[in-house]
C-alpha cells in the first residue's frame, strides 16, 4: 500500500431542506389552516480517527467529500428528513488545515476521536411555524440554509512512542524489523527507506509501545535536502527519540565520521526544523556492534557519549541480537517516564 501523508480535499456539507407553505383543506373546517412542515437539516461532514487507516491515499482518488442534503417539508405537518452525516475515516494523527494559511482546524490524534469539519445547513421553517393569534394564515416560510463548504489540506503525522532517527544506513530499518513485526525494505545503499514504518514492540510484563522508523536524515534536511523535510514532521508526535549512530559511518570523502559528530549533525537538523524536537528525551544507540573488532574502544565511545550528552547510550547488533532485549526494556522504561 502506497504511503501518502498529505492530500487536498474539497468538503461540502448538505444543505438544509426548505420549509413548506401549505394549507390544509378539511371537510367542515372553514378556511382550514396552515400545516406546512419544516425542512430537514443537512448532513455534516465528520472526520473520525481510525487506527486501522495508515495512509491518506484514498483522498487522492476522492477529492470531494459531500454529505447528504435535508429534504423539504410537506403538507399535513410533515417535516422533511434530515440528511445523513458523512463519516470520513482518517488515520490517527491526521491534521486538517485550511488551504493557504495552513491554520489548524482539527487534530485527530486519538483513535475514535471525531471532529465536525463542515456543519450541515439548518432546515427552513414551514408556514405552520409562523401561525399566531394575529396571523391565522401565514404565507411565510423559510428556505433551507446552505451547508458549510471549503477546501482543506489533510496532513498525517504518525503517532508513535519512539522515533528512530539517524543517518541513512544507520540500521533503523533492520532494528525495527528485529524488534517488531514491521518488514521495511532493507538494503546496503542510502535512502532504502522512502516512507516511515510503524512497528509495535512488546516489552516484559505485557507492555507495548509503538516505534516509527523515520527515513534517513542528512545535513540540510530542514531545508528540504534528501527526504528530511518531508518526514521530519513525523518525529514531532513521538515521546522519545532513539538516535541510531553507526560507529563506522563515513563522510562523503570516505574518511570516518566520529559518532559524536554524527549525533550533533542530526540533532542540529532537528533543532533547526523545530525547537520542540531538540527538547525531546533521547536515547543513543550504537549500532552494528557485530562489525566492530575493538570492543573496548566501542565501550569507551558509549561511555563518552552518555556522559557528554547526559542520556542513556547502549550498544546493539540487530544482526546478532546483541543488546536487543536490553534496548527494548530501556525504551519501554523511557517511554513510561517521558512527559
Amino acid at each position: 500500500m502506497k504511503f501518502i501523508d498529505e492530500a487536498e480535499i474539497d468538503v461540502q456539507a448538505g444543505d438544509g431542506g426548505s420549509g413548506c407553505k401549505h394549507f390544509r383543506r378539511e371537510k367542515f373546517v372553514p378556511l382550514g389552516g396552515p400545516d406546512g412542515g419544516n425542512g430537514g437539516r443537512g448532513g455534516s461532514v465528520i472526520f473520525v480517527a481510525d487506527q486501522n487507516k495508515h495512509t491518506l491515499l484514498d483522498f487522492h482518488y476522492q477529492a470531494l467529500l459531500e454529505a447528504e442534503s435535508g429534504k423539504a417539508g410537506q403538507g399535513s405537518g410533515k417535516d422533511g428528513r434530515a440528511g445523513e452525516d458523512l463519516l470520513v475515516h482518517v488515520p490517527v494523527g491526521t491534521q486538517v488545515l485550511k488551504v493557504g494559511s495552513r491554520e489548524l482546524v482539527a487534530d485527530l490524534f486519538e483513535n475514535g476521536q471525531q471532529a465536525v469539519i463542515a456543519k450541515g445547513g439548518r432546515g427552513g421553517k414551514g408556514n405552520a411555524y409562523f401561525k399566531s393569534a394575529t396571523n391565522r394564515t401565514p404565507e411565510h416560510f423559510q428556505p433551507g440554509e446552505p451547508g458549510a463548504r471549503g477546501t482543506f489540506i489533510l496532513s498525517l503525522k504518525l503517532v508513535a512512542d519512539v522515533g528512530l532517527v539517524g543517518f541513512p544506513n544507520a540500521g533503523k530499518s533492520t532494528l525495527i524489523s528485529r524488534i517488531s513485526a514491521a518488514r521495511p525494505k532493507i538494503a546496503d545503499y542510502p535512502f532504502t527507506t522512502l516512507t516511515p514504518n510503524l512497528g509495535v514492540v512488546q516489552a516484559k510484563g505485557g507492555r507495548n509501545f509503538v516505534v516509527a522508523d523515520i527515513p534517513g536524515l542528512i545535513p540540510g534536511a530542514h531545508e528540504g535536502k534528501g527526504l528530511g523535510i518531508k518526514f521530519l514532521k513525523h518525529v514531532e508526535r513521538t515521546r522519545l527519540i532513539a538516535h541510531l549512530v553507526d560507529p563506522l559511518q563515513l563522510k562523503d570523502d570516505g574518511t570516518p565520521l566520529a559518532p559524536n559528530s554524527a549525533y550533533d549533525t542530526i540533532n542540529r537538523e532537528l533543532k533547526l526544523y523545530s525547537e520542540e524536537l531538540s527538547k525531546k528525551p533521547q536515547v543513543i544507540v550504537l549500532t552494528k556492534a557485530d562489525s566492530i573488532a575493538d570492543r573496548a574502544e566501542l565501550e569507551k565511545t558509549r561511555a563518552a557519549l552518555s556522559t557528554k550528552y547526559k542520556c542513556p547510550c547502549c550498544i546493539i547488533s540487530s544482526v546478532s541480537g546483541e543488546g536487543i532485549p536490553e534496548l527494548i526494556e530501556l525504551l519501554s522504561a523511557q517511554v513510561l517516564s517521558a512527559p
